[in-house]
């Protein structure tokens, strides 16, 4: 019987975040309004290869035998199995294959562990996973909502045990406040929790030279619409108002936490409940909407030899769990057992823990469930979703690549990534650096 291969991550990238919004405040959005999600991951996939092929110039990416990207919204631009299109968009070679995953929040970490342990498998020694979300164009949920015509029927057909099921369901805000009540978690807590994100996540943009390794621009061609997504005319052309953009980092940290923390404290203990009247869930110590995409490039640890290659970290171990669907978000509290057993590993073995900052609240329940202090400073050190963003189908992969470069940035040698999802999933994963 064939041994398991190791399975190395080679590089791993994303694209700077842009906020999620059509027209606030009398501005247009974010800076990825205009910007297609095809766009975001076909920038990603072509600089993780071209970084490779400068790196190996016997690096050929027609060897890449598979392209896995994490969505949740896959329809309209990213619709039609955008993995395997954005391959073919990004002018790489027709021979790499290409699938779309979609586990809720999980999606963009399931793509990684899905050609992680195809690796390990044989079934290929070079694989591509990556992650999307345009947040700005669909909203969560927004492929439920969609009517289907059946027989001229203008809606959907909706099983009879599916809508038993969902009168139980409630919105992930909700469930960040079951969890407050569960474990009691202070208002206080949470915006601190919230507050170090954004601190954490500024000291890490202000190191350029480490920002940079990781963070990829984006240039598109921006088509200018008004705040009815109606087109704009360029008085001087008469035609639509456009102008070629690039987009070098986010714009969704908040610098003023860190400058000013007193006056920022201030205005964080202002902010209104979101989903009760008497609730502790602000959007101060939750995760901002947003778009992004990420790619990962895995291969087998006798490829790497092979073309000399030295990896950023070896895959140890992954996991999944299903948990409680209402309440939803506890589930990495599983998955990490899970992973860390298998990786044979503590949490005292840890030097980098990236709980998704879904909420504050489930990541301070993991660290009470898991047994670490939740201001511990392996927690998210370049700052997580409060402060980054949270684009649903990306974050998996975003955070695997905060995670990869601070441990070789830092010479740290063991690594978990967990992430909750919607209707109660929660996945793992184990990584050391080599």
């Amino acid at each position: 019987m064939k041994e398991l291969n190791d399975c190395v991550v080679i590089d791993a990238i994303r694209t700077p975040v842009g906020k999620s919004s059509r027209y606030q405040m009398g501005k247009l959005g974010g800076v990825f309004r205009e910007c297609s999600a095809q766009d975001l991951l076909t920038t990603v996939l072509q600089k993780v290869v071209e970084r490779t092929q400068t790196r190996c110039s016997d690096f050929d990416p027609k060897d890449i035998e598979d392209c896995h990207v994490g969505c949740l919204s896959q329809i309209g631009e990213q619709g039609g199995n955008i993995g395997r299109l954005a391959v073919l968009m990004a002018g790489l070679p027709q021979e790499i294959a290409g699938a779309t995953v979609d586990r809720y929040c999980n999606a963009g970490l399931q793509a990684i562990n899905t050609c992680a342990n195809a690796i390990k498998a044989g079934d290929g020694d070079i694989m591509i996973a990556a992650g999307i979300e345009s947040m700005t164009h669909y909203s969560m949920g927004i492929t439920l909502s969609i009517c289907s015509r059946v027989e001229n029927y203008p809606g959907p057909i909706w099983s009879p045990k599916f809508l038993e099921f969902a009168k139980n369901f409630v919105p992930q805000g909700e469930s960040a406040e079951m969890i407050c009540d569960r474990y009691g978690f202070t208002r206080e807590e949470m915006d601190q929790f919230g507050m170090w994100s954004h601190q954490k996540a500024t000291k890490a943009m202000r190191k350029e030279d480490e920002y940079f390794k990781r963070v990829v621009p984006v240039t598109y061609l921006k088509k200018y619409t008004d705040e009815k997504m109606k087109t704009i005319i360029d008085p001087e052309t008469g035609k639509q108002k456009e102008e070629t953009v690039t987009v070098n980092v986010d714009q969704t940290v908040r610098p003023e936490y860190l400058d000013n923390p007193e006056t920022a404290w201030e205005q964080l203990c202002q902010l209104k409940p979101a989903f009760r009247p008497d609730g502790r869930v602000t959007p101060g110590n939750s995760s901002q909407i947003c778009d992004a995409a990420a790619a990962t490039l895995l291969m087998s640890q006798e490829k790497a030899d092979e073309l000399g290659l030295q990896p950023m970290a070896r895959i140890l171990s992954t996991a999944v769990a299903g948990d409680e669907p209402k309440i939803m978000l506890l589930a990495p509290i599983p998955a990490s057992r899970k992973a860390l057993r298998r990786a044979g590993l503590t949490v005292d073995d840890l030097d980098c823990i990236e709980p998704n900052e879904a909420f504050a609240s489930p990541c301070l329940a993991f660290s009470k469930d898991l047994n670490y202090d939740y201001y511990d400073e392996r927690i998210n050190p370049t700052g997580g979703a409060i402060a980054i963003g949270h684009p649903i189908g990306a974050s998996g992969a975003i955070y695997f690549t905060e995670m990869m470069h601070y441990l070789n940035n830092y010479k740290k040698r063991y690594g978990l990534q967990m992430m909750c999802g919607g209707g109660g999933v929660g996945i793992a994963t184990c990584v050391e650096r080599i």
